[in-house]
């Protein structure tokens, strides 16, 4: 069981040991403070391999991300102008597009963890 199906059940059993609402609630936000924390921590290092990458010395290292995402991109576009094998089902084309989305989005989201990690670093140093 992953922790987000958890908390439901973790909040219960916080209700049960704290009768206390005041006490009760405090312990809920320490949990959920570790648990942002954690979580923050493990993005951060996501967002430091892709950083290590970008500023490699080798160029393939520094530019292998986005060659795949363009050539994912490439085969997208070739399907919507028809350049491409008459017998490829659409499941190819969904999953070409879900590869697309996983890459911008993750994209975006590194960018983002790499400034909010930067910010949350400055607050506790």
């Amino acid at each position: 069981m992953s922790w987000v199906a958890a908390i439901p059940l973790v909040g219960k059993l916080i209700d049960k040991l704290f009768p206390d609402a005041q006490s009760a609630n405090q312990a809920k936000g320490k949990l959920a403070e570790m648990m942002l924390n954690g979580e923050l921590e493990a993005l951060a290092h996501q967002a430091g391999v892709i950083s290590a990458e970008a500023k490699g010395e080798s160029w393939l290292q520094r530019c292998w991300r986005p060659l795949v995402m363009l050539v994912f991109t490439a085969l997208v576009v070739c399907r919507w102008m028809g350049w491409s094998p008459p017998d490829l089902s659409a499941e190819v084309d969904l999953k070409l597009f879900s590869i697309i989305q996983l890459g911008i989005g993750g994209y975006i989201a590194s960018r983002g963890v790499e400034k909010v990690a930067r910010t949350w670093k400055q607050g506790r140093g």
